[in-house]
């Protein structure tokens, strides 16, 4: 089973080591690391020099693809793009994956060939300090789809795919600064089943300002405008019952920024989602 790990960066060159340090002490060593440097101005470009892991025989190099500064999405598609392998597992630079991890991917997908996607539990860093995981981002396996709709389970880094998916799915949105990695999952579990690992096998570190859920405030912002084109996706396949289940999420995401907007008396806002909720709630009745 071959595959490319993807690994987009921006000016996270120590951090990056240190994902690419979990990559090379796999006991199962991918094909190929493929890291998309996304307009770095640190040293980040040296990360090609540094690896494969000393102790990895055979390990591929790094192959180290520059852009500019286009976000984390377009990273991850040029690094999709770039890909020759057929499954893919994605790490951010900012996580770390334990040694099985891939391994624990390969015998899982030798034992249940017709799911081509699997993720896996994690662990959390806040401050160097190991946190209980919210019972929000709770794991499940098979047809998700509902339970991906509020908000993302499905860490990036957790994630091993294989590149038909993507094709029919299409990339991640490149109009999404955050959230993209919600928006994809949504567009790939409406139509597959997931495989879940139900174990700790990546650790992902937190609390940095620079991180893209630490940038923005009211996220939901960004989750609305996922939703509202997955209602146009969902309306081409004739799919009502998932349909009927993301408008219904749709209204309630607009209700708490209506909620928000009020709150800090934000004018224009308030009559944008008033009548986004008004809209959506006349193509349904919701009880």
């Amino acid at each position: 089973m071959n595959i490319s790990v993807v690994i987009p960066t921006y000016n996270r060159f120590e951090v990056l080591k240190r994902a690419l340090n979990s990559v090379y002490s796999q006991s199962y060593m991918p094909k190929e690391v493929i890291v998309i440097d996304d307009g770095s101005t640190d040293n980040t470009v040296q990360i090609q020099e540094l690896f494969p892991h000393p102790n990895s025989e055979g390990a591929p190099h790094v192959k180290y693809i520059y852009q500019e500064n286009s976000g984390v999405s377009s990273a991850r598609n040029l690094g999709i793009k770039n890909a020759t392998c057929e499954w893919i597992a994605f790490l951010d630079s900012d996580d770390a994956w334990h040694e099985d991890k891939l391994k624990e991917h390969v015998v899982f997908h030798q034992h249940n060939p017709e799911i081509l996607m699997s993720y896996t539990n994690e662990k959390w860093i806040r401050g160097g300090i190991e946190v209980k995981v919210p019972k929000k981002f709770s794991k499940f396996e098979g047809d998700i789809f509902e339970k991906c709709l509020s908000h993302c389970i499905i860490a990036p880094s957790a994630t091993l795919l294989h590149v038909s998916l993507l094709s029919k799915a299409g990339l991640f949105d490149e109009s999404l600064e955050v959230c993209e990695d919600y928006d994809l999952w949504l567009r790939l579990t409406c139509k597959h089943s997931v495989g879940l690992i139900d174990k700790k096998l990546i650790t992902k570190y937190g609390g940095d300002e620079d991180q893209l859920s630490m940038k923005h405030w009211g996220m939901d912002r960004f989750r609305t405008q996922s939703l509202e084109n997955l209602l146009k996706l969902l309306s081409e396949l004739e799919m009502q019952e998932y349909y009927n289940l993301t408008l219904k999420t749709l209204v309630q995401k607009y209700a708490l920024l209506l909620k928000g907007a009020k709150k800090h008396d934000k004018i224009l806002d308030i009559s944008l989602y008033e009548k986004k909720i008004s809209y959506y709630q006349s193509l349904s009745n919701f009880s």
